[in-house]
């Protein structure tokens, strides 16, 4: 999965977000041992200390867990999941409706026309 990092907010940021998509997707599945800090600083082009500061917030959200012994593990807490795909979800659905306001759609609008698209 390829990374893609801008300039507009900060890379650890981005990092963290890029992360915590990869985890509610299946990506990276529950319980399972996320790559080294070295191996994903090399793999996204960043500092490790950066892809550090990314993972600590994982770990922070409650979407990771450090293992003395296995390394930093995804969480199993599907609560956790859940509730952090749904946010996400609905930062989605909040572009989409920003985005058509701007076209000049009211939200009832685009509901419907979201709705005519053959899914």
């Amino acid at each position: 999965m390829e990374w893609k990092l801008d300039d507009d907010r900060p890379i650890w940021q981005q990092i963290q977000q890029q992360l915590t998509r990869r985890i509610i997707t299946g990506f990276y599945p529950p319980g399972s041992r996320l790559p080294s800090v070295r191996e994903l600083a090399a793999e996204a082009g960043v500092n490790p200390n950066t892809m550090q500061r990314a993972l600590a917030q994982l770990e922070q959200d409650g979407l990771a867990r450090a293992d003395r012994t296995a390394g930093r593990l995804v969480t199993q807490d599907t609560a956790i999941l859940d509730a952090i795909r749904r946010a996400e979800a609905r930062t989605v659905i909040r572009q989409y409706l920003d985005a058509m306001a701007a076209l000049g759609y009211s939200r009832e609008q685009a509901a419907s026309l979201l709705q005519e698209e053959e899914i």
